[in-house]
């Protein structure tokens, strides 16, 4: 369940020795936002004239703004911030690089999560760990990750997810686990869930299942002479071919639909530990 925004616990942080750090992060990347650009940057500007008092006021006033995005990226930013370990000193550097701070405004430059909680949940998640001192994918593919959360909706994230629960997973199932009672072929319903799964499958996100060797070369599908069958064309909601995350993909749901992640080795570990 999603913890409530806690404004206590954003203080807490204020109060202590870490609010100048935190300070830098939200002033920085509440300076990409163009309708807040002037006032966060002014406030940038003159951070050596607050004390932590003034800066505790200032939060609380743009919180407190009637314009939603910006009550919504200055919420996203607190619970980012308070997620992360700042007792960390590389931490502390890591969230105060340009890199990271070039991140943060990706996101907020077109604020791709005002259009549903969801989207906000998955960029908060997304931010808190490419905080992480050792990453397990670059910055670059981050961006690729915060792209994906722009382009694509709830629907493209529910079958991500299924897929994610059980890998070799086929399109009926995937259906009848998200929407239920099957349609007609030739409903937009079909039309509409063929377009999610090309959509993905185009992006690289999630692919048919392939057999590799075990240097990991995909091999070739062996080739079957046609044979006299049924004249219907393929189902939308296939039975047979099973679908698997792509390793962008997988790496995708990580850095997304979970907290925290662990390192690729933790759990590979934990698996042969299993």
């Amino acid at each position: 369940m999603e913890e409530p925004f806690d404004k206590a616990k954003l203080f807490e942080t204020l109060d202590s020795g870490l609010a100048p750090s935190v300070a830098k992060v939200v002033l920085s990347a509440l300076g990409g936002i163009p309708i807040a650009g002037s006032v966060a940057g002014a406030a940038g500007a003159a951070w050596s004239e607050f004390d932590q008092k003034r800066f505790q006021k200032l939060l609380l006033t743009w919180l407190k703004l009637q314009e939603e995005e910006i009550v919504e990226v200055g919420k996203t930013l607190a619970e980012v911030m308070l997620r992360i370990d700042q007792t960390d000193e590389l931490t502390n550097q890591r969230i105060q690089s340009p890199e990271y701070l070039s991140l943060i405004k990706r996101c907020l430059r077109d604020w791709s999560a005002a259009e549903s909680e969801e989207k906000r949940v998955l960029i908060r998640n997304l931010l808190i760990n490419a905080a992480a001192v050792e990453q397990i994918c670059s910055d670059d593919i981050i961006r690729i990750f915060i792209k994906w959360i722009d382009i694509y909706n709830e629907s493209h994230f529910k079958i991500i997810r299924e897929i994610h629960r059980e890998p070799g997973i086929t399109r009926y199932e995937m259906w009848i686990r998200i929407y239920g009672a099957k349609v007609r072929e030739d409903s937009a319903e079909a039309d509409l869930f063929k377009l999610l799964i090309h959509e993905l499958s185009l992006g690289m996100i999630i692919r048919q299942y392939r057999e590799k060797d075990k240097y990991g070369n995909f091999l070739k599908k062996s080739t079957r002479r046609s044979s006299q069958g049924s004249r219907l064309m393929a189902s939308a909601f296939d039975e047979d071919k099973e679908y698997h995350l792509t390793e962008l993909g997988r790496w995708f749901v990580h850095y997304t639909m979970n907290e925290e992640v662990m390192k690729i080795e933790d759990q590979s570990r934990s698996a042969q530990e299993e």
